[in-house]
């Protein structure tokens, strides 16, 4: 079976991590998404380091520059949004909405 290149968005939370993990296991090539949004958040920054020391690959987009969130998804096959909307559901809604604009100018996901 061909191994896809992944990119998990929201990949520091209670489901992404698992989801990265997973993809991981399967040999998939596997991105999180880095933003630096997170600031000094010391937990999902230790979260992230993890990942990368059991072989996720940082990407480093934020959703305020729809280009770097573009050039995140022209690396990989798959999209997996993970993002929590349990707080702030409608800007949750938002910055999927962008998310979903930049794969479409990607062009690479199908």
């Amino acid at each position: 079976m061909e191994k896809s290149k992944v990119l998990v968005v929201g990949g520091t939370g209670y489901i992404g991590k698992r989801i990265v993990k997973a993809s991981l296991a399967q040999g998939h090539t596997t991105y999180v998404l880095q933003r630096p949004e997170i600031g000094l958040d010391i937990d999902k920054l230790q979260m992230l380091l993890s990942l990368k020391e059991q072989g996720a690959r940082l990407v480093e987009a934020s959703f305020s520059d729809h280009r770097s969130l573009v050039e995140a998804v022209k690396e990989v096959d798959v999209v997996i949004c993970t993002m929590s909307g349990v707080h702030f559901r409608s800007h949750n809604i938002l910055l999927q909405l962008k998310l979903v604009d930049a794969i479409k100018e990607a062009g690479n996901i199908k």
